[in-house]
């Protein structure tokens, strides 16, 4: 064979292998996991039958209003710059979008009564937090709870503490009184967001101090809003302290010699139903005692969850399917419960009337008061300042898991995630708590 002809033959395969390499195309856009066209195609449908007067009534028009327009401002909201960065994304978008709508007259008296209906009266509000509570506290990895053990919980309770102190402090300064500057602004930011905290709060407050939950929700949502914004503020300037004073920082550890590898999770739909009916059957057992103990039925449903998880007494098959249920609730109805909060719960001329430079700056106090009091306690107990700061502080301040996010990622230390869902799971679980045993001393 001649050398050209050798060259021929060995340039062949070079040339196939050429010629079948994949094209990297980009993934096409989706909203609610699926293509935008046939989200399209589900909204028209929507908005005719809303505008038609032929949305079918009870809980399926509501449930697919509520999905449909939530999913909607929610997929917005998380991909406009300043929102996105500073607000809380999807989620501020979502309840504001809702309220305006209704504000402005946007939408049918029918679908708004039905949706108040469907949020109040139909259950769905505490559906969602059943899930939420029962799944997220069962669900916590044992790992990191051994691993940091009861510690972590001392600057929790700094983060609380000193949130409280300084609040009711500045509080007094620009007029508000004990009541208002702890019970109505601190209290809900450090709850844990809006579905584990300001919701089932407000709730809380309208049984035992008067008033209607909307009421409540229209000054709390604005404290979470801005509270959302100081912790992504301030996350970026630790992370800038940090720099500066390497001694208060283990870039990204919070104790020395921590590893943590999040386990594989795989969904089992036989599972998820059986979580559907611990988390209903643990929210009946809480409305139950609620009636005998002088206590709310969501904070004695957190008291028996938890103390539950600790005894070790919920089979594996409960345990993962109450984490599975709750992560598909999360995961899918999330956009739409605060859509439903938009409607049933927020009125956005009390929450225009309460951005006044005093209600700023007593939200500003809380969020320096939770981080000080975290990274002040956390050094007792040989966590690093900036880190404790961080996440018993911060993200016991900001928005739940999208402000967990957002912090993390302003602070540029996102393996703290497992304990920055600690603060928001369990840290607004016990505020959820708090606050139901300290509204009877304030009657």
């Amino acid at each position: 064979m001649s050398e050209l002809a050798k060259k021929k033959v060995d340039s062949e395969p070079q040339e196939q292998l050429h010629k079948v390499e994949p094209l990297h195309e980009k993934e096409p856009m989706k909203i609610f996991n699926m293509p935008v066209l046939w989200f399209g195609i589900f909204t028209a449908v929507t908005l005719i039958s809303m505008y038609t007067g032929n949305l079918p009534g009870g809980m399926i028009g509501s449930l697919l209003v509520m999905i449909i327009l939530g999913e909607l401002f929610g997929w917005i909201g998380d991909r406009l710059p300043i929102i996105k960065t500073y607000l809380g994304g999807g989620a501020i978008l979502a309840i504001f979008g809702a309220a305006y709508m209704v504000y402005g007259g946007f939408l049918p008296e029918s679908v708004i009564v039905g949706v108040e209906d469907f949020m109040t009266t139909g259950g769905f509000l505490n559906f969602y937090i059943a899930a939420l509570i029962t799944g997220s506290i069962l669900g916590m990895n044992s790992k990191i709870l051994k691993k940091v053990g009861l510690r972590y919980f001392l600057p929790i309770g700094g983060a609380i503490l000193g949130a409280v102190v300084l609040t009711a402090i500045i509080g007094s300064l620009v007029g508000f009184t004990l009541q208002e500057a702890v019970l109505v602004i601190a209290m809900p930011i450090l709850g844990g967001g809006m579905g584990a905290g300001a919701v089932p709060m407000s709730q809380v407050y309208s049984e035992l101090l008067g008033n209607d939950p909307s009421y409540y929700i229209s000054i709390l949502v604005p404290a979470l809003a801005l509270g959302n914004v100081f912790a992504i503020v301030i996350a970026s300037m630790l992370n800038k302290v940090g720099k500066a004073y390497p001694s208060l920082t283990g870039n990204g550890q919070l104790i020395k010699g921590y590893n943590y590898e999040k386990p594989e999770f795989k969904y089992d739909i036989e599972k998820m139903g059986v979580g559907l009916l611990a988390a209903v059957a643990f929210f009946t057992i809480g409305t139950l005692l609620s009636g005998i103990i002088p206590i709310h039925a969501y904070a004695i449903m957190i008291i028996l969850v938890a103390l539950s998880k600790i005894a070790n007494i919920i089979p594996s098959p409960v345990v993962d399917g109450a984490s599975q249920w709750y992560q598909f609730v999360a995961k899918n109805w999330t956009f739409a419960l605060l859509f439903g909060i938009g409607i049933a719960y927020t009125d956005l001329e009390a929450v225009l009337a309460a951005l006044t430079f005093q209600y700023v700056l007593t939200v500003l106090g809380v969020v320096l008061g939770a981080v000080l009091g975290a990274a002040l306690l956390g050094r007792l107990v040989g966590f690093y300042p900036i880190e404790t700061g961080i996440t018993a502080g911060l993200c016991m301040a900001n928005m739940g898991g999208t402000g967990d996010v957002a912090v993390l990622s302003a602070a540029k230390r996102m393996e703290l995630m497992p304990f920055a869902q600690i603060s928001s799971r369990l840290g607004g679980a016990l505020i959820l708590l708090i606050a139901g045993l300290l509204i009877p001393l304030f009657i």
